[in-house]
């Protein structure tokens, strides 16, 4: 194997986490490398150490052959390794070209920018890549999917040697995930080598030439795509057989009567005429491409949108939303999809975040009943399964997966009568999408009905008792569960029934 990378008994501590133990492995030229594992297992600091983020406690990185110590992020890049992060880094106010070409824009003789060559390159770039955006677009105009893009674009324009993906496909629609697996297979052909993560699994019988498995830090194993099967993989991550993914959320109670009703709302733009109605026990899933208004929709219900018509009912009350603050007081919880910028205070610890919804449960004359926070606290740590060294950890330090089930201890705390989850387990593992299930198909079994928006089609034929099909922000179908399959979703999502 003609190896362009390898990495030998790297190791990573951090106080009271050993987070990478003695892990070593290869990776050949040209090869397509997926590291698996939990949200914990060391993946992100694995990388991070390879891309020169931080610094390893001991082991050895070769590259080419040769023996590599980085210092910085900027050495990485220097020698031929670059990681794109599932945060973005773009600059919104700055064109596509200024910030892929970002400090390195080509300058005439006296030191000004050749800004015509400078989108030329870029265009150039672009088109190899089948990409087709003014590259003078400034990069807020862009869709997320396409700064996910542009992101790799700017990696790729640095002629690295091995580049490093985090969750690449997170926030692509299906045309983009095409695009990029497009320009992958291209680049590999030329010789340019990944390390892929993800915790979408069907990305790697599509993509993978090995697979990588890490659990706690440690190798476990490593295959290739054809020697496994989806749940063997599984198997290898949790380090336990999980018979049904979705066994969590199959234990059903009784479903009851119709207690929630939208009638014909609609928001300028964004959807319109979307009637559909909820019970009590029951998950209704809602399915659509991405802009066909599910979001959209979604956060009108919660306050978070400007509504132009239709109208809400709970328990045979018409409601008037007209905050977020309304929607909670009436009953109504909404978990976003982005918990790292619109859900979670990521400076603030576990405790202030799991309160944060229900500050005036624990609030008596003006003073916070310390004792009752810490109990409450305590209670949904342990209910959730929230892995954590301490109650005043902060929320940044955890694993994503354990962020998203604080997010949803947060809100599943103020005892709502309709719950809504927007993209429930996005970047979380399988392990704890388990667990998340689980926890849904729980606050249902009391006698809520939960609203779950997913782009994963999986996912929703696995937890919901019916399913509603939007296309371009109106309701193109309604699913009795007998009725579920991919292709009878996909047809109506696309239109084309």
């Amino acid at each position: 194997m003609d190896e362009v990378l390898r990495v030998e008994e790297l190791t990573k501590k951090f106080p009271g986490v050993l987070a990478v133990d003695r892990l070593t492995f290869g990776l050949a030229r040209g090869e397509l490398l997926a590291v698996l594992g939990e949200n914990g297992a060391g993946k992100s600091t694995l990388t991070k150490m390879i891309s020169g983020v931080i610094l390893p406690d001991s082991g050895r990185i070769v590259l080419d052959g040769r023996e590599f110590v980085s210092n910085t992020a900027h050495d990485s890049i220097k020698a031929g390794i670059a990681m794109v992060y599932q945060e973005l880094s773009m600059v919104g106010s700055m064109s596509i070209a200024e910030n892929i070409f970002a400090n390195r824009q080509p300058i005439n003789g006296i030191g000004l920018v050749q800004r015509g060559k400078l989108f030329r390159d870029t265009s150039d770039l672009m088109e190899k890549f089948n990409l087709r955006i003014n590259p003078r677009t400034l990069v807020k105009h862009l869709s997320m999917g396409q700064q996910q893009l542009i992101e790799i674009l700017k990696a790729i324009s640095q002629n690295p040697k091995v580049l490093i993906l985090d969750e690449p496909t997170s926030s692509l629609t299906e045309t983009e995930v095409a695009l990029l697996f497009g320009i992958i297979e291209k680049l590999k052909k030329e010789g340019l080598s990944f390390i892929y993560i993800t915790h979408k699994l069907s990305e790697v019988f599509k993509l993978a030439d090995r697979v990588l498995v890490m659990r706690d830090g440690k190798y476990i194993a490593t295959k290739t795509p054809d020697e496994v099967t989806t749940m063997d993989l599984i198997t290898l991550m949790v380090g336990r057989e999980i018979v049904d993914l979705y066994s969590g959320a199959h234990d059903k109670g009784k479903v009851g009567e119709t207690y929630f009703y939208v009638k014909a709302l609609s928001s300028p733009g964004a959807f319109r005429n979307v009637s559909f109605s909820l019970r009590r026990g029951e998950i209704l899933g809602v399915a659509g491409l991405v802009g066909a208004g599910r979001t959209e929709m979604v956060r009108g219900i919660a306050g978070l949108e400007k509504l132009s018509g239709g109208s809400i009912e709970l328990d045979g009350e018409d409601l008037k939303i007209r905050s977020v603050t309304e929607a909670i007081q009436r009953g109504i919880a909404y978990i976003t999809e982005d918990r790292k910028t619109l859900g979670l205070y990521l400076n603030f610890s576990i405790t202030s975040n799991l309160i944060a919804p229900s500050l005036d449960r624990f609030c008596r004359a003006g003073m916070m009943l310390g004792r009752s926070i810490d109990t409450f606290a305590r209670e949904q740590i342990q209910r959730f399964n929230v892995k954590s060294t301490s109650l005043n950890q902060k929320m940044m330090s955890l694993s994503g997966g354990n962020q998203q089930k604080c997010l949803l201890s947060m809100w599943m705390g103020t005892s709502p009568k309709v719950l809504i989850f927007d993209e429930p387990t996005r970047g979380v593992d399988v392990g704890a999408r388990s667990e998340i299930y689980q926890k849904i198909r729980e606050y249902t079994l009391g006698g809520g009905g939960a609203i779950v928006v997913s782009s994963d089609l999986p996912e929703l034929l696995g937890i919901c008792d019916r399913i509603i099909v939007m296309y371009r922000g109106k309701v193109r179908k309604e699913l009795s569960k007998e009725e579920f399959s991919e292709e009878k979703v996909l047809t109506f999502a696309s239109g084309l029934n």
